[in-house]
């Protein structure tokens, strides 16, 4: 049905979306901490901080989305983005934590706007990257192995800054010194601007667009005239807040509950043979059992993994970096099954409408992911002011129950959440047959 990509292509894709995970990652983990415990920012104005730029942020990603479906070059729609965009957002990110001293309100100001800005050009990086994975090959079991090993390599680039963040921040003086936080984001920046810039570099879009430009009102039909992507992105605005609640709020779990920030080593690692093993697992389960189904049994014996320590005792740390582990391999589970139904949604977008808005997809999708960002940074801020969490406060039992609910009952909850928008994903393994069918001989005419 296509050409096979080259396994050099492969490595590079995977490896740019390492590199933008690990830059995504340092930012999820330690920005909010950065902000509170070392400027001094309280914690509900950091919070607020991080969900206006967010949700600013994340309107503007349908129109990014909207703006590659329309670009043409010789170069292909996405692929130059990402040979200029990755530069600058490494300069934001490391303004992001640079601590320029002065008042509280220029702090405050300063904060705000590199913030914002670091999305913006998040975004133009971000929605290039994944959609260029659906013009990659014509091939859509070929399609769904490059993201397979895209996830692992974002997985992996999680996993660096999870394991290796707070070595590298000890390497440099420590979580409490500004100037480790700043030395550690230009490392990271670097990597990621490198990584990315070599996957657009070296990647080919195979998919060839019209020659004619889809019109932004036309472009929309691809979201709103598309049931079974709608189903999908509603059920991603809540599994996405899993993890965006868990990389908020782990350093100060580990740190209040565990007593040692050294600890998210030990998370980090439960992360990634976790996730690792359930997205091995995933495409060996997908030729047994349909896509909707394999969603939904990781969604159930998710939430349960996220119950028994919490209900068994956390405090234990063996017990709970297991079940840590099994969480994570029913995330990443979900985390494959989702992308790889999404591809399928492009199709249906050009088997009903006549085009795929691949930009566009892929955009409302870091949307989404963005938008549950901000969802999950209002749910820690607002947890950290009901438990009264001031920063290097004596530990109390109250904020320990406290942490433990946020870390393993509130993703509990949000797995089997996840469920119910699932339902409504309607296209069948028989139905998905028929529309590659379909295309294979409207393409051919």
């Amino acid at each position: 049905m296509g050409t096979k990509v080259p396994v050099k292509e492969k490595i590079f894709f995977s490896g740019g979306l390492l590199g933008q995970n690990i830059l995504y990652s340092f930012m999820s983990m330690y920005i909010l901490f950065f902000y509170t415990d070392l400027l001094g920012i309280p914690a509900t104005t950091a919070s607020l901080i991080l969900v206006v730029a967010s949700i600013v942020d994340a309107c503007l990603d349908p129109v990014m989305g909207m703006i590659t479906d329309k670009t043409r070059t010789k170069w292909g729609k996405f692929r130059p983005y990402l040979l200029f965009a990755p530069f600058l957002i490494a300069a934001a990110t490391v303004l992001c934590f640079w601590d320029f001293g002065g008042s509280s309100t220029l702090t405050l100001v300063i904060a705000s706007i590199s913030y914002l800005l670091w999305g913006m050009l998040y975004t133009v990086c971000d929605t290039p990257l994944w959609a260029l994975s659906s013009v990659i090959s014509k091939d859509p079991d070929e399609r769904t192995l490059v993201v397979t090993l895209g996830k692992i390599g974002g997985t992996l680039g999680a996993v660096a800054v999870t394991i290796g963040g707070i070595q590298l921040l000890l390497a440099f003086g420590g979580e409490r010194n500004t100037d480790a936080y700043l030395y550690s984001a230009i490392l990271v920046a670097a990597i990621a601007a490198v990584s990315i810039f070599l996957t657009g570099l070296t990647s080919k879009e195979r998919v060839t667009p019209s020659p004619d430009k889809i019109s932004f009102k036309t472009n929309l039909q691809t979201i709103y005239k598309n049931k079974p992507l709608l189903a999908l992105l509603a059920s991603l605005l809540i599994i996405n807040l899993i993890n965006g609640i868990r990389q908020s709020i782990q350093l100060y779990y580990v740190i209040y509950v565990w007593g040692d920030a050294v600890y998210v080593t030990q998370v980090g690692i439960s992360l990634v043979v976790g996730m690792l093993l359930g997205m091995v697992a995933t495409p060996k389960l997908l030729r047994l059992f349909s896509k909707k189904k394999v969603f939904i049994a990781s969604c159930l014996l998710g939430s349960l993994s996220c119950l028994i320590p919490y209900l068994f005792g956390d405090e234990n740390r063996i017990f709970a970096l297991v079940f840590f582990g099994i969480s994570f391999f029913f995330s990443g589970m979900t985390i494959i099954v989702s992308t790889s139904m999404l591809l399928d949604t492009i199709d249906y977008s050009e088997w009903k409408l006549g085009f795929r808005g691949e930009g566009i997809v892929f955009s409302t999708n870091t949307f989404i992911t963005k938008f549950s960002g901000a969802v999950s940074r209002i749910i820690i801020g607002t947890s950290l002011g009901f438990l009264n969490y001031v920063e290097n406060q004596p530990v109390t039992p109250g904020l320990q129950h406290g942490l433990s609910f946020v870390m393993f009952i509130l993703p509990a909850l949000c797995f089997v959440a996840a469920i119910i928008p699932i339902l409504f994903y309607n296209i069948s393994d028989k139905q998905r047959e028929r529309i590659l069918s379909d295309l294979e001989i409207s393409r051919a005419l």
